[in-house]
């Protein structure tokens, strides 16, 4: 049964509703057909309008916390990368001021001389580049007490007025540093020493004829024009090394291998060593160097052959890993170097050291060459030697940038050269009218003076050529022509440069080919061809770096003796019994 009343009430309540929602816009869903579809529909619609709401507020809690927990690692990784970016700085400032100062530190361990053009001026090749000739010095000076204690005779005026070159080696770096040449000069050769004076000291000298080694009282620039005008070689630099640095430079590379062929006792420089190999270190390495009375023939010329054995094995032991690739090892090598050595100022620097030694670095062992002057004996003093014929050669392979070997380290083959002549006339039969046709002045005096030292005519005189020459020549007059080949095979001028001429007497004109040096080198003179490699290395002990077994041959002469009584350095070592070995 129904209720009329009631469904007008409901009817009026729905317009009432109706208009309201018209006049509002709004949409009443309380009581509605549709707000009760709504209703069903709906529920659930408002069931995920709740959840995305909760989920963001679950997810914006979560990131809050996450936040919380990120912030925390954030700040550490922060302060991580702040304290490594500062660590690293610190370490970059710290190596730098340290490398800075290990900079200045070694060089101000080296003492550096100026040459002042001594030397001469390299040539260039066709490619621009030019070779190294450096002189290497051993000083025997004992002006401190390490060097006096070293080498004896301490307090006696002979141990310190001045010092003398006891060892004397042109190191030649080929324009290309494919090969290399160490020749050795022995202290004994008698020559002309020019005109000098030690910038240090003030000792001077006008020039006189004297033993080679003698130069170096006036100074190690006087040392290096010497050798300059006895071989004609351009001299860049010159390195010198006096005992105390010696020893530290065989300490530095932890010692070096060598080997002698017998037991030696050298009473002279107390090295005493057994038959076989031995590493020597300190004073044993500067005995082994020093010694001549052990090697050889006893003289100086022996020396020189147990030196290069010495120098090669020490050039191995720098080139091999273990040494060149410890840091420890490079540092106490060269801090060793630096306070060893007396350089010129070329070499005034560590970065210009760094420079030679990766020169002499290119060059293979078995491409560098050690040889010894050829000598002959002094006509006027017998325990003295002068520059052999051969000698010439050798200069002027050196001043030519000739390789002594091959590409595979073995002594090149005879090449062509235009020889100088014989002599067949005595010197002392001959007097050269000798004229300077340079722009270098003092050329004629020093090759007249060179001339007389070997025996030629006191009437040797000397002047000015009418005009310059850009070639030396010897012109003689008729009937002379013996003469001239006496003065041009003293001199090593070849003899396409001898011609005869109307007038009497024999003339040397000093060209531009000569500007430097006594020996005549062909320097320049593509006339006369390269030298005749295998006539450079004649008698002139030649060797290579990379011979590892050679050994040094000890004397079978009475060079020694003990208690007045001569011996053989193998009976001196047998006799020595309560001589310590000076290496095991």
């Amino acid at each position: 049964m129904s209720d009329p009343w009631g469904e007008a009430r409901g009817r009026a309540a729905t317009r009432a509703r109706s208009a309201a929602r018209d006049r509002s816009g709004v949409r009443d869903r309380s009581s509605s057909v549709p707000h009760q579809r709504h209703a069903d529909d709906g529920g659930p619609r408002r069931a995920s309008h709740g959840g995305r709401a909760a989920t963001r507020q679950a997810a914006h809690s979560r990131g809050r916390r996450a936040n919380r927990r990120a912030r925390p690692a954030a700040r550490r990784r922060r302060r991580i990368a702040r304290i490594a970016l500062f660590t690293v700085s610190a370490l970059i400032l710290v190596t730098a001021g340290a490398g800075a100062w290990l900079y200045e530190h070694l060089n101000g361990n080296i003492n550096s001389v100026s040459l002042d053009g001594k030397g001469g001026q390299e040539k260039a090749d066709a490619f621009g580049r030019t070779p190294i000739n450096l002189l290497v010095i051993g000083s025997d000076g004992r002006n401190n007490a390490a060097d006096c204690k070293l080498g004896g005779g301490c307090g006696s005026a002979s141990s310190t007025a001045g010092h003398n070159a006891d060892v004397e080696m042109v190191v030649h770096v080929s324009a290309d540093r494919s090969n290399a040449t160490v020749m050795s000069i022995p202290r004994d050769t008698m020559t002309e020493v020019p005109a000098c004076k030690d910038p240090d000291t003030g000792q001077s000298t006008s020039g006189f004829h004297g033993q080679i080694n003698s130069a170096l009282q006036y100074g190690a620039a006087c040392q290096v024009d010497t050798v300059h005008q006895l071989t004609g070689i351009t001299i860049d630099h010159f390195v010198m090394l006096d005992f105390a640095g010696v020893v530290k430079m065989s300490d530095a590379v932890g010692g070096v291998s060598v080997c002698v062929s017998d037991n030696v006792y050298d009473t002279y420089s107390h090295l005493k060593l057994s038959k076989g190999s031995h590493t020597l270190k300190g004073k044993a390495a500067l005995e082994f160097v020093r010694s001549r009375h052990g090697f050889g023939d006893g003289s100086d010329l022996g020396r020189t052959v147990s030196q290069h054995l010495f120098l090669g094995a020490m050039i191995r032991k720098f080139k091999s890993a273990g040494t060149l690739a410890n840091p420890a090892k490079v540092y106490s090598l060269a801090d060793a170097a630096t306070k060893a050595l007396t350089v010129d100022t070329g070499l005034g620097s560590v970065s210009k050291l760094v420079g030679l030694a990766t020169d002499l670095n290119k060059v293979p062992s078995k491409r560098m060459t050690f040889t010894t002057m050829q000598t002959g004996a002094d006509p006027t003093n017998p325990d003295r030697v002068v520059p052999a014929a051969a000698a010439k050669t050798l200069f002027a392979t050196i001043a030519n940038d000739q390789s002594l070997t091959s590409s595979s380290g073995k002594k090149k083959a005879a090449t062509s050269a235009s020889p100088s002549p014989v002599a067949t006339v005595p010197a002392s039969e001959v007097a050269v009218e000798v004229e300077n046709g340079t722009t270098t002045p003092g050329r004629a005096s020093a090759i007249a003076q060179a001339l007389t030292a070997k025996g030629f005519s006191r009437n040797t005189t000397t002047g000015n050529a009418p005009e310059q020459s850009s070639k030396t020549t010897i012109t003689y007059g008729p009937g002379q022509k013996a003469q001239a080949q006496t003065a041009a095979a003293a001199l090593g001028v070849p003899a396409s440069h001898l011609t005869q001429g109307g007038t009497a007497g024999v003339v040397l004109v000093i060209g531009s080919d000569w500007t430097s040096g006594t020996a005549y080198t062909s320097s320049g003179d593509s006339s006369s061809g390269p030298a005749d490699t295998h006539a450079a290395i004649a008698d002139a002990h030649a060797q290579t770096a990379d011979k590892a077994k050679s050994c040094a041959k000890v004397s079978t002469y009475k060079t020694v003796q003990i208690n007045g009584v001569p011996m053989t350095p193998a009976q001196a070592y047998a006799a020595a019994t309560t001589k310590k070995d000076s290496a095991p």
